[in-house]
């Protein structure tokens, strides 16, 4: 009896050790929870998801290249970890629903910081902060916010201009200002991406749209493009804190990136980004 049960122990105990090693090995163990830092480092590289139909945050410039201000972001934040950056262009979704399994290690594509977004990635730091403006043809007879009221709003869908247009904004963000809604549309038209509502909004007014939810910098490029419209006066209709993103799976990394989202803010280098890509400073 009693070697027997020795043979068992030891039986049992190979089984408990197999089962360890193989535990180890396996994909679940190597994504608990990463070193992201260690892993960029020993690549080299930081893999950043982002835009590149959003002009000017990210587009395909004249020589075939990504650029934008988002791109120049993300350099920067590259430069500082010692590393090169290398981009990717998952879909909005994608970027923004977690669980990302090491594809990338970061997110800068000026995403807004929601209270649902919070459930499945992390903020890990506000990097600029973008003013919301309504547009309007410039033939239209409206003056002021109040005369957009009953009209047609276009945004694009599944953005921050839709969440205000509709009422149910909520960003997680204690430094942003309470949101305040202006205007009560007759009508909310979407659109796939951030220009195809000034497309519509060029045409004769009111042929399609009354006025277009957007952010001040898409607005002013549309402009600086020959778009037949302007911004409505009385102020911008919200400020909307814009954010890089990083995955649940590591605090530590998401720690490490906003010390450096706040170095760059300290000395100065998201204020000189800001300013060569839209004209103003947004950085604070």
């Amino acid at each position: 009896m009693v070697r027997r049960f020795a043979a068992v122990a030891s039986i049992a105990g190979a089984l408990l050790a197999a089962a360890v090693v193989l535990a180890a090995c396996s994909p679940a163990s190597r994504m608990r929870p990463a070193d992201t830092f260690a892993r960029v480092r020993a690549r080299g590289v930081l893999t950043v998801a982002t835009n590149a139909g959003w002009q000017p945050q990210g587009f395909i410039d004249d020589s075939g290249q990504l650029a934008g201000f988002d791109i120049d972001v993300a350099r920067e934040i590259a430069r500082r970890l010692g590393v090169k950056a290398r981009f990717q262009t998952p879909d909005w979704s994608v970027m923004t629903g977690g669980h990302w399994r090491g594809r990338w290690d970061l997110m800068v594509g000026s995403a807004t910081p929601t209270r649902a977004r919070a459930h499945v990635v992390d903020f890990a730091g506000v990097y600029y902060y973008s003013p919301y403006v309504f547009v309007v043809n410039r033939m239209s007879t409206a003056r002021r916010r109040a005369d957009l009221d009953g009209r047609r709003i276009g945004v694009e869908t599944g953005t921050t201009s839709e969440d205000y247009i509709r009422r149910h904004l909520e960003i997680d963000d204690p430094s942003a200002p309470a949101v305040v809604y202006s205007v009560t549309p007759g009508q909310v038209r979407t659109y796939a991406n951030s220009m195809m509502p000034f497309d519509d909004l060029r045409l004769p007014a009111g042929a399609r749209l009354d006025a277009v939810l957007a952010p001040e910098q898409t607005a002013l490029q549309a402009i600086r493009s020959g778009y037949p419209i302007r911004v409505l006066p009385g102020g911008y209709a919200f400020r909307e804190p814009l954010t890089v993103v990083t995955d649940k799976d590591d605090p530590a990394w998401t720690a490490r990136i906003r010390r450096v989202i706040a170095a760059m803010k300290a000395d100065g280098a998201l204020r000189v980004i800001t300013l060569k890509w839209y004209g103003r400073d947004y950085s604070s």
